[in-house]
């Protein structure tokens, strides 16, 4: 939901091969048909020999359809090969958040989207577990209990899958999710599954993350924001928060510690993703800068 007087805009997220005025094409298509681009981010990665882009316009200024905008770019991205994504600011992203027992980033969630700070709708809550359907109420939000077993695994997933079309929902989010969701899953929803997993991965991918990292005497530990995917931990990641921790701090009080990184961590990659700031490069993502 927009602000009170916020100016309506598009984003259109770029990405192609670099190549000599790309830039320069991009803005000057936007341009000619007389538009005030309000903001404009770029990256050259050089290694890879790629161009990425985030242009965001006044929507004032549309002097056609949004569908007649997105045809036209679509023909000058194709005579240019682009890979592109337009994104409206007017439109509400609708969020599910999938939760187990573990309440901190689930709340943390709810409350900076009642605060303002994420702009989206939260239409159902689900869980394999009942403990936390008294916040979902708290928030007079939906909560679907659905218990997983070994047997009943599949069965589950089928009615996540059908709760997630029937809500129309654009981007799930896994808050302590703790369960592997099926290849067929991430990759149905693949870039539009945000995980947090309770680690600074690549290291102590899995399972009791805070037990390994005691058992190392590890002097930093973190959390990871990323997509989900068919391999475990290994999604592309978003963002990523880490704490330094002293020798005293058992298993348990590293788990403590490690959850104030684990709420800034999902906040801020669910954040950017809502406002369109991520770009998905194999398995990398670029995170342009929000507007301050």
């Amino acid at each position: 939901m927009l602000k009170k007087d916020e100016t309506k805009t598009i984003s259109f997220l770029i990405q192609c091969e670099d190549k000599k005025g790309i830039m320069q094409k991009c803005v000057n298509f936007f341009t000619d048909k007389d538009f005030n681009i309000v903001h404009c981010q770029q990256h050259t990665d050089s290694y890879e020999n790629m161009y990425f882009m985030r242009l965001e316009l006044d929507l004032s200024d549309l002097k056609t359809s949004r569908k007649e905008l997105e045809n036209e770019f679509s023909i000058f991205a194709n005579e240019n090969n682009l890979n592109w994504s337009a994104h409206y600011s007017d439109y509400t992203p609708r969020v599910a958040i999938l939760v187990s027992k573990t309440s901190h980033c689930l709340y943390d969630l709810l409350a900076r989207r009642n605060q303002g700070q994420i702009n989206c709708e939260v239409p159902l809550i689900i869980s394999n577990h009942p403990n936390l359907e008294k916040i979902a109420n708290s928030f007079r939000i939906p909560y679907h209990y659905l218990p997983v077993t070994k047997e009943t695994k599949p069965e589950q997933e089928m009615k996540i899958r059908k709760l997630l079309k029937q809500y129309d929902i654009d981007l799930v989010v896994l808050a302590r999710y703790m369960q592997i969701l099926s290849s067929d899953f991430t990759n149905e929803w693949e870039g539009k599954i945000i995980n947090i997993h309770h680690a600074f991965l690549p290291a102590f991918q899995g399972a009791n993350p805070y037990q390994k990292a005691y058992e190392r005497g590890v002097k930093m530990i973190g959390a990871t924001a990323h997509y989900a995917s068919k391999d475990l931990d290994q999604g592309p990641i978003i963002e990523q928060e880490v704490v330094r921790v002293g020798h005293e701090l058992t298993p348990k009080g590293l788990k403590e510690v490690g959850r104030d990184a684990e709420t800034r961590a999902l906040a801020k990659a669910v954040q950017a993703h809502l406002e369109s700031r991520i770009l998905i490069y194999k398995n990398r993502t670029i995170v342009f800068n929000a507007k301050h």
